[in-house]
């Protein structure tokens, strides 16, 4: 079919976005013929998050779905003895861009010092980040909001995300909300208690962060200067910590002191030794790390597995050599289709890249039909029931599609599985600065292929 479907087409016009800057693809899974629809499919655009699927079908491929990373560990002196907990020497942790490595797994590495019968650190704790090379960037730089999760730059070392959550719990009878901060950063005071609104604002969440007045300029002080709506229930608020350069420091003394530990020395960067480690820590394997990935289009961990794809393939974590690992790996599956992508930073918060539908549909079929299928498949969102689609009522639990969204992009990608029977591949790209208008065109693209490429009642019985 080479015109859009009426419906698509109808919901395009009333979002006044021109039909050319639609760019759509459906056919049917293992169907190499022509497809089902076919719209602007060889045209360069901007794909949003969609390029997440580029980045993590490239790593299953190439490093396969068991492959982890490892955080090796030394204790540069003899271990403690005698049952005093001292340790005369250095403590030297390397990354390799672990994506995983949140506050829960950090203490586990910190316990498993503790196992060794280490408590007191007569030295330093040194930080080898040198797998991945990063240039520097200001965190306001993509969208004007340095505060957000997603624009933390990535890190060989990278710990909790750099952010700090806040979740706010109101307790009516003393007239606040409870504040819990986790975690819980050296030297940095947060506020414990916030009061809550009273009258019209009691019955009201709408701009809660808003309402909250925030003040994160000085980093040693997290203040909330405003009022917090009762009607709001609990809320979560993760905020990426304003002085990112000391995160790391300020991470692992807070935690190392909560856990009884003690440090004379200081956190600092450093090199790591040549010989065997200690013990390592172990990540999640890849294909429970594209499920976050995907699922929740959590931009800085695709960028930490970008550049371990770099790491892996060059032997250094940089932007370049990851670009170059992956038009490599593009132009080999898919010649000049893949050789004319233009690539960023690999998770799609970029004003620069560039596919096209065709080259997605392209590797949704190729991954289809290869030993990665079920892997990828599962890392995509699943309609009205989990990640970015959990709100999505149309086809419970009959599309996995990979969402995309910037401020003149809105996106999705992947599989249906329609009532006939028939899977497809699907992708729908809307490039225009009233994309986000456009969404009910791509709900009725979705519609159009469960239905078997029939419009709404007119599919046979």
């Amino acid at each position: 079919m080479r015109s859009l479907p009426a419906d698509v087409a109808a919901a395009l016009d009333r979002a006044r976005v021109p039909r050319d800057a639609l760019s759509v693809v459906v056919q049917e899974v293992g169907r190499n013929g022509a497809p089902r629809l076919s719209w602007q499919a060889q045209a360069a655009v901007n794909p949003a998050s969609l390029m997440k699927l580029l980045t993590t079908y490239a790593a299953l491929d190439l490093l396969g779905p068991a492959w982890t990373w490892t955080t090796p560990v030394w204790l540069q002196g003899a271990l403690p003895s005698g049952g005093n907990g001292v340790f005369e020497g250095d403590v030297v942790i390397k990354g390799s861009g672990d994506p995983k490595l949140v506050i829960e797994r950090a203490w586990l590495l910190l316990r498993r010092l503790q196992q060794l019968g280490v408590r007191d650190i007569h030295g330093d704790i040194v930080l080898d980040r040198s797998a991945f090379e990063v240039p520097e960037q200001n965190p306001a730089e993509f969208d004007g909001e340095p505060l957000r999760p997603y624009n933390v730059r990535a890190d060989a070392l990278l710990l909790n995300y750099k952010s700090v959550s806040f979740t706010f719990t109101p307790d009516p009878a003393h007239g606040v909300a409870v504040i819990s901060t986790e975690p819980a950063l050296a030297g940095v005071r947060a506020d414990t208690r916030v009061p809550l609104a009273a009258g019209v604002g009691a019955t009201q969440c709408t701009d809660w962060r808003g309402a909250l007045q925030a003040d994160f300029s000085d980093p040693q002080r997290l203040r909330f200067k405003g009022l917090y709506s009762p009607a709001c229930g609990e809320k979560l608020w993760p905020v990426a910590y304003a002085d990112p350069t000391g995160y790391n420091e300020k991470l692992l003394s807070g935690l190392w002191a909560e856990m009884g530990g003690r440090l004379s020395g200081s956190v600092r960067d450093g090199t790591a030794p040549t010989t065997p480690p200690t013990f390592e820590l172990t990540s999640p394997a890849l294909a429970e790390v594209i499920r976050d990935i995907n699922k929740f289009s959590n931009n800085v961990m695709a960028q930490q597995l970008f550049l371990t794809l770099a790491l892996t393939q060059r032997g250094l974590g940089t932007p370049d050599g990851a670009r170059e690992v992956l038009r490599g790996w593009l132009a080999s599956r898919y010649g000049d289709s893949g050789r004319a992508a233009v690539i960023d930073n690999g998770s799609g918060l970029s004003r620069e890249t560039r596919v096209s539908a065709q080259l997605l549909a392209r590797l949704l079929q190729d991954a289809a039909a290869s030993p990665q299928m079920s892997e990828l498949m599962a890392s995509l969102p699943v309609s009205g029931v989990d990640g970015t689609l959990r709100r999505a009522k149309a086809l419970p639990g009959r599309a996995h599609l990979k969402t995309g969204s910037l401020r003149d992009v809105t996106a999705v990608a992947g599989y249906l599985l329609a009532p006939s029977g028939r899977r497809y591949v699907l992708v729908g790209i809307v490039n225009h600065a009233n994309a986000g208008a456009a969404r009910p065109a791509l709900e009725a693209l979705i519609q159009w292929t469960a239905n078997d490429g029939y419009t709404e009642g007119d599919a046979p019985k």
